[in-house]
């Protein structure tokens, strides 16, 4: 039993809580799937979130076991703990030790031309956990979302979806492997099926204490949430997993997508279904510093994988927020602040050498390295990763694309 799970909240101040309708906010932290924010210069308290959600914290006896279950070392973002918690996590390395089939599921709600660095994240994880377990990845984009929630037209959070879909096969996904569908364009009977007896296990009041819906919002973001939750169930891609309905799902994520799956999983044994497991991240915080995450509507507080190398370097050396002294004297007497130097944060998601991670620390916290010096580092790992995505999106067209989106069997059997 985990909190949250057996007991839908009753009431919500539009933030998410935990079983008891709580929504403290003592330290200025808002965290909901459509807006994150907090009154910290370090971000959000992740140590408090976990509590007020009635998630777990990922510790390292499960990294452990699942680098020995798989024979590898588990991926940078683990081991530094940018992916911080779960909610039976554990289960799927009970599936997979035993030899049980699982797969993987996460989405992307379309509202800009490209993606962002932040956006990369659940993906470029994503990836590490398809290769490193061998199983079918489900990948929605809810165009439907933003039509609903945007001031955009139908055919423009379309479009949105195929450019951003782009991106994402960018990433390195297998088409053999990897189911990807837009809201707009699939949903069969059994898709369907799902969400109608997803919107009959709950209630209006519940869906309003869950996700602070209020009179004035459209019926249509009322009854999304089911949409979102639909694919967590292996019944809803008959083409994938046949009549199969006891496949479990891991969904890897923000944490801010929680009360969508947080009510999934307590309508999924009235579904006679598996409960999703789900690993959360935590944010890549805005170039302006860690009190928000990056946005796509706003062009200085984010990264895109369309930047050049040029606006990377303009971006990073102008606006990104440095723990840095006033001057360089007092920097070399008192060290920077790596908590708060965003140079330094988006290092810990990107670098993947521990060594040198950890020397730069030293360097910069004792005021031996500059906080020029760091954005220069910086500036040099993050126009990596960029420019690698980039490379790759030049062979994908839209036959790539099709050939993503085909409702088709995948390569496993089940």
């Amino acid at each position: 039993f985990q909190m949250g799970d057996n007991k839908l909240p009753q009431q919500m101040n539009g933030l998410a809580v935990n079983e008891n309708g709580d929504a403290p906010t003592e330290n200025g932290d808002v965290v909901t799937p459509w807006d994150v924010s907090s009154g910290s210069a370090t971000g959000v308290d992740y140590d408090k979130l976990i509590v007020r959600f009635g998630c777990r914290k990922l510790g390292e006896d499960l990294v452990d076991r699942l680098e020995r279950l798989t024979g590898k070392k588990a991926h940078p973002m683990l081991r530094r703990g940018m992916f911080f918690a779960h909610r039976d996590f554990a289960a799927i390395l009970d599936r997979y030790e035993k030899g049980k089939p699982f797969f993987l599921y996460t989405g992307r709600g379309p509202s800009s031309g490209s993606l962002h660095l932040g956006h990369l994240i659940p993906f470029m994880f994503t990836k590490y956990l398809q290769e490193l377990f061998d199983v079918p990845l489900i990948i929605q984009m809810t165009d439907d979302e933003k039509f609903l929630w945007k001031n955009l037209k139908v055919e423009e959070a379309k479009k949105m979806a195929v450019e951003n879909m782009k991106d994402i096969i960018s990433v390195g996904f297998d088409p053999e492997k990897t189911f990807i569908f837009q809201d707009f364009e699939y949903m069969c009977p059994p898709f369907y099926e799902n969400i109608v007896k997803i919107w009959k296990c709950v209630t209006g009041n519940q869906a309003r204490a869950i996700f602070g819906f209020v009179g004035e919002d459209s019926m249509g973001k009322a009854a999304f949430p089911a949409v979102e939750a639909a694919p967590c169930f292996a019944s809803s891609f008959p083409h994938i997993f046949g009549k199969k309905t006891d496949i479990a799902c891991l969904i890897p994520c923000a944490i801010d997508q929680d009360p969508y799956f947080r009510m999934c999983r307590d309508v999924a044994p009235k579904l006679k279904a598996p409960k999703p497991s789900l690993i959360y991240s935590t944010f890549l915080p805005a170039l302006q510093g860690a009190q928000t995450k990056m946005a796509a509507s706003d062009d200085s507080s984010c990264i895109y994988l369309s930047d050049t190398p040029k606006q990377i370097k303009n971006k990073i050396n102008k606006y990104a927020f440095s723990g840095g002294q006033q001057t360089v004297e007092e920097h070399r007497e008192k060290g920077g602040n790596c908590e708060v130097d965003i140079s330094y944060q988006y290092l810990r998601y990107f670098m993947e050498d521990d060594e040198r991670l950890e020397e730069i620390k030293e360097e910069y916290s004792s005021g031996k390295m500059l906080t020029g010096e760091l954005k220069a580092i910086a500036i040099e790992e993050v126009s990596r990763v960029v420019m690698e995505m980039q490379e790759r999106r030049k062979s994908v067209t839209d036959e790539t694309v099709k050939e993503f989106t085909a409702v088709r069997p995948l390569k496993y059997t089940f």
